[in-house]
């Protein structure tokens, strides 16, 4: 009767932070006293939009990029499928909730991977070889677009939700209780807060930076439609944010795109990134890991 009593508190918060129609927020800024780089001076950082992806430099991303380039990074999209030569002008290659084609337009399952198996050969050897990768897939179908891609590096994707038992809308994360881990990305950071995201398992050697704890991992057929025959499970050895070193390259995964966004949701414009008061340190975080992954 008490996880009838969850499941339903979940589902009703489910409701609440379905996704409206979102916009970047032009007006936020970071103040970044100093940059990494001189402006236009760092190195490359490829954003994805080859693959169906929510997020573009011109759109939902914009503000990310634009904290970046006030880093110093050069910032510069990506249309084309990942190949040898067409990675090999990027540092740094960020992939944002890609999607396959029936997906970009059909938010239930099954959901096929958003690459191809020469696309994902051809990454996994361009990280293997130096290169460094920033994965970032959302709740379901994104999550499950990105799963064999992941899986090729030893991160194991669910297809899924993952609801805060608490009921907490925006959530967050601390270093004080340790969902928050001290780590060389985390450096300056005591709170990030995150918005509905998805979860996954980390292989030996990694190193975990959220830790899902408290919540219920929720698999529905379609995105945002839940009921009392759900399949669902805890959060156990779950995680939302953590990094690897693979050959000589390296990778950090993100189980949630919000967060390093800033957003406009809704007929009342709600916050929804790092525009959102409590959200205030999310900006430091997204610089700590382009910094760890250009150096």
């Amino acid at each position: 009767m008490k996880q009838k009593h969850v499941l339903t508190a979940l589902f009703a918060l489910a409701t609440f932070v379905c996704a409206a129609q979102q916009i970047p927020d032009t007006a936020f800024t970071f103040s970044n006293p100093r940059p990494r780089f001189a402006p236009g001076k760092g190195p490359a950082v490829c954003l994805d939009e080859a693959h169906y992806n929510f997020h573009t430099l011109g759109g939902r991303y914009a503000t990310f990029g634009k904290v970046l380039r006030e880093d110093g990074y050069q910032l510069q999209s990506n249309r084309e499928p990942f190949t040898a030569t067409g990675l090999s002008g990027c540092k740094v290659l960020v992939i944002a909730n890609a999607l396959d084609s029936v997906s970009s337009n059909n938010w239930a399952t099954p959901n096929r991977s958003a690459f191809s198996p020469g696309e994902i050969k051809a990454l996994n050897e361009w990280v293997k070889n130096g290169g460094s990768l920033f994965l970032i897939a959302d709740h379901m179908p994104f999550a499950g677009s990105a799963q064999d891609l992941a899986q090729s590096f030893g991160v194991t994707f669910l297809n899924c939700f993952a609801m805060d038992n608490r009921r907490r809308n925006p959530e967050r994360f601390f270093r004080g209780n340790k969902t928050l881990t001290d780590c060389e990305i985390s450096r300056g950071v005591d709170t990030v807060v995150t918005f509905t995201g998805s979860a996954f398992r980390l292989p030996k050697g990694a190193q975990p930076v959220l830790a899902l704890r408290n919540y219920t991992v929720l698999l529905p057929e379609t995105a945002w439609e839940f009921n009392e025959t759900t399949p669902h499970s805890d959060s156990r050895g779950l995680y939302q944010l953590g990094y690897l070193r693979y050959g000589k390259g390296k990778v950090v995964v993100s189980g949630e795109a919000a967060m390093f966004s800033a957003q406009l949701a809704g007929p009342n414009r709600n916050r929804v990134g790092m525009n959102q008061p409590e959200a205030r340190q999310n900006a430091r975080l997204l610089l700590n890991i382009l910094d760890w992954l250009s150096r």
